[in-house]
């Protein structure tokens, strides 16, 4: 099992030509100041390496706040950041010190949106955990669907596709008439709570008419997962710890 400097120092870390990446997108993305030690555990208990995307954002940055926060990419913030964004370890509930044993379970927690959307990069066995897609794949919660759809791709790709703007589409009728002022208010560990909720029939045929407030981001999980066991019994996972 590699030592975190083995990790760290690598000849081609991804963080270069991701920042080239991220300074010719047009697409809105705030890069937050990270926490190094942070960053440094994390990689280690991760496994992974600076030169992947994952790596290179958890070791380098507090995350990425896309479209104005309306997407919350985790990485390791400082704990005085005035975002408030939690990092990925917190998300994902990893062991403050290292513990070869620990694993992500059904999936890692990657980001999750102003919706409480989450989404998850698959474990080795998803099917046993109940999520469809492939090992590595980027798979989504729906809040609106209250369940999981593969992406058909890994991370990397993932976020190259947020980069070029698939998220206008991607969200579609989600999106209403002043939907960035109602999310510029939220914190980091804040989303948007509708009533109706967004899996009614009353809230998809008018949106903008539902009632929203901010509420934390962890309760709107909570809901979403009762919701899932209230109608159908699956019971969606871990959908993050913050």
């Amino acid at each position: 099992m590699p030592e975190v400097q083995e990790l760290v120092d690598v000849d081609d870390p991804a963080w270069p030509v991701l920042l080239e990446e991220l300074s010719s997108t047009s697409v809105s993305v705030k890069v937050l100041p990270g926490d190094a030690a942070v960053g440094r555990a994390s990689l280690w208990q991760l496994q992974v390496s600076a030169r992947s995307n994952l790596g290179g954002i958890v070791l380098n940055c507090g995350g990425l706040l896309v479209d104005g926060g309306w997407l919350r990419i985790f990485g390791s913030p400082l704990g005085s950041d005035a975002e408030g964004l939690p990092s990925l370890a917190e998300v994902n509930a990893m062991p403050s010190t290292f513990d070869p044993a620990w694993r992500p379970g059904a999936g890692l927690v990657v980001a999750h949106d102003a919706l409480g959307g989450v989404f998850a990069l698959n474990g080795g066995d998803p099917r046993a955990a109940g999520r469809p897609g492939e090992p590595g794949e980027v798979v989504y919660f729906a809040p609106d669907a209250l369940g999981w759809t593969p992406l058909g791709a890994g991370h990397s790709a993932w976020l190259s596709w947020i980069l070029a703007g698939g998220l206008h589409e991607f969200y579609g009728d989600l999106r209403w008439d002043g939907w960035r002022t109602d999310v510029s208010v939220l914190t980091g560990r804040q989303g948007l709570s509708f009533f109706p909720p967004l899996w009614s029939a009353e809230a998809r045929r008018d949106l903008l008419a539902a009632g929203r407030r901010a509420v934390p981001m962890a309760q709107l999980l909570a809901l979403s997962r009762d919701s899932c066991l209230q109608f159908d019994g699956a019971d969606p996972g871990f959908l993050g710890a913050a």
